[in-house]
């Protein structure tokens, strides 16, 4: 998506909104759509923990998507109601374009998990 100059400074002007910055119909977002359970901190390799995960104490809430290690508390929540990440309740943005979505369970035990890239 090309952004121009103009709607750069519109933006900066009035304050930003991702509809300033996005086209919602050119993000994808790729799942199997499965119910997963959230690994507790003892089934986790030690030298991830040491390298990756040495600021948290928590004992639950590990994942492994992707060959990389994940503790729900990297994942910034959606709070603003928009379609553009779907019914998803959290993400965590690996580069500009790309990062990972996840999706609680209602007695957050389980999680869903996908890859968007826009």
């Amino acid at each position: 998506m090309k952004t121009s100059l103009s709607s750069i400074k519109n933006a900066l002007a009035k304050g930003f909104s991702k509809e300033d910055f996005t086209d919602e119909k050119k993000i994808k977002i790729y799942s199997d759509n499965k119910w997963k359970q959230f690994v507790y901190r003892n089934d986790v390799p030690k030298s991830v923990l040491k390298s990756d995960f040495d600021w948290e104490d928590s004992n639950d809430g590990f994942f492994k998507y992707r060959n990389i290690w994940y503790h729900l508390s990297q994942f910034m929540k959606i709070t603003d109601g928009s379609s553009f990440y779907g019914d998803w309740d959290g993400y965590y943005g690996d580069s500009f374009f790309s990062g990972v979505l996840i999706k609680l369970s209602d007695d957050g035990e389980r999680y869903k998990v996908a890859t968007y890239i826009s």
